[in-house]
C-alpha cells in the first residue's frame, strides 16, 4: 500500500499490519521525542490512550492547552471537531487525527447550510455554539462555549440580548433554565450517548444502590437531570467525585471518564448506566473509541491523517473560540 495524504485521509486510518510483538507504548514515546510531538486526549478515550497522553482533559481544558503547546506536532486522541479546534488555534502546528472518521453525532446534527438558514431568521441574536461543532459552524458563530463555561458565556451577554444556542438541545434547555433567559432559541441537536440514557434503567440502579449519588452531564435529557444529585461538565463531574464524601456514584456520561475517577478515587465505586441501544453494557461513544494505540503509532510514524483547513475558514472560526477563551479566564 502506498502511503499518501489522499488515500490515508480517505480511508480514515492507515490499514497496515504491524509486528504483534511491538511494544506500542514504548515506540510511541520514542516517536514523540524524535518528532517533537505531543498527544492530547479527551476524558472519553480508552484507558490506555489516556495513560499514554501528555495531557488529558475536557473540551475547554484541551482548547486552552492547545494555545500554549510547545511542539511541532499535535496528535489529537479525540474526535474530528476537537482536532479542527486545535488546528484553528495553532495553525502553524501539524495536527494529526489517528482516525479521520472519528466524528461526532452532535456535530453531525448541525449542518452548515441548515444552520445558516436557521440563524438568518434571528438577525439580532448572538450565536453561541458548543465546541462540539465543525469549523464551518464555528465560522457562523459569535461565541463558542463548552459545558464547563456555557453558563458563564451566556451570562456575559446582556439579559435582554437574543441568543441562538446550538447544537445540543438538552444542554441549551438546561442553560436556559439556569440563567432564566426568555429569548434563547435552541437548535434541535443531541449527543447519541447522552440522548440514549434510560431513565428506567437509572432509577433501577438508584433502587439497587440507595446510597449512591447520580451525577450527570447536562447533555442528558431533563428527566435524568431532575433526579441527579449533581450536574456538571466532564471535568466538573470528576472534581465532584474527588471532593465529595460519597462512596458510590452512578455516572451519567460517557464511560471513559470513569478511568480518571478511579485513578483519583481508588476506594470509590463508579457505575456506568447502559444506554437503551448499548451492546457493550456501558455508555460508550463509538467515535471516541475508534482511536487505538496502533492508530496513534501509525499516525506518528507517517504523520497522517493530517487536519487541513483553509486559512480563511480558520480565521473566521478562530474569533468565537478566542472570545470564549477570553471570557473563561
Amino acid at each position: 500500500m502506498i502511503i499518501s495524504v489522499n488515500n490515508v485521509n480517505k480511508l480514515g486510518f492507515i490499514d497496515l499490519e504491524i509486528d504483534p510483538k511491538l511494544d506500542l507504548t514504548q515506540v510511541i514515546k520514542k516517536l514523540k521525542v524524535e518528532k517533537n510531538a505531543i498527544i492530547l486526549a479527551h476524558y472519553y478515550q480508552n484507558p490506555e490512550i489516556q495513560d499514554i497522553a501528555d495531557f488529558v482533559g475536557d473540551s475547554l481544558a484541551l482548547s486552552q492547552k492547545t494555545v500554549d503547546i510547545n511542539a511541532d506536532i499535535i496528535v489529537f486522541a479525540g474526535v474530528k471537531f476537537m482536532a479542527e479546534t486545535a488546528k484553528i488555534l495553532s495553525p502553524s502546528k501539524k495536527v494529526l487525527l489517528p482516525d479521520i472518521n472519528a466524528g461526532c453525532s452532535l456535530a453531525d446534527s448541525c449542518k452548515f447550510e441548515d444552520f445558516k438558514l436557521f440563524i438568518a431568521k434571528y438577525p439580532n441574536h448572538q450565536v453561541i455554539t458548543y465546541v462540539n461543532t465543525t469549523a464551518e459552524i464555528k465560522s457562523l458563530s459569535d461565541i463558542c462555549c463548552t459545558s464547563s463555561n456555557a453558563i458563564k458565556i451566556v451570562n456575559s451577554l446582556p439579559i435582554n440580548q437574543g441568543i441562538v444556542f446550538a447544537p445540543d438541545k438538552n444542554l441549551g434547555n438546561y442553560i436556559k433554565c439556569i440563567t432564566g433567559r426568555k429569548n434563547m432559541v435552541i437548535w434541535d441537536g443531541a449527543c447519541h450517548v447522552h440522548e440514549e440514557f434510560s431513565l428506567e434503567a437509572i432509577l433501577k440502579l438508584k433502587r439497587d444502590n440507595p446510597k449512591a449519588k447520580l451525577i450527570a452531564h447536562p447533555e442528558c435529557k431533563k428527566p435524568i437531570l431532575l433526579i441527579s444529585d449533581f450536574i456538571g461538565s466532564t471535568a466538573e463531574l470528576l472534581n465532584f467525585s474527588i471532593k465529595d464524601d460519597c462512596n458510590t456514584y452512578i455516572v451519567a456520561t460517557e464511560s471513559g471518564i470513569i478511568h480518571q475517577m478511579k485513578k483519583e478515587n481508588p476506594n470509590k465505586v463508579f457505575i456506568s448506566p447502559a444506554p437503551k441501544a448499548s451492546n457493550c453494557g456501558c455508555s460508550e461513544c463509538v467515535f471516541m473509541k475508534m482511536i487505538t494505540l496502533k492508530k496513534i503509532y501509525l499516525t506518528l510514524k507517517y504523520e497522517l491523517p493530517e487536519i487541513v483547513l483553509a486559512k480563511e475558514l480558520m480565521d473566521r472560526a478562530r474569533l468565537p473560540i478566542q472570545k470564549m477563551l477570553e471570557i473563561s479566564k
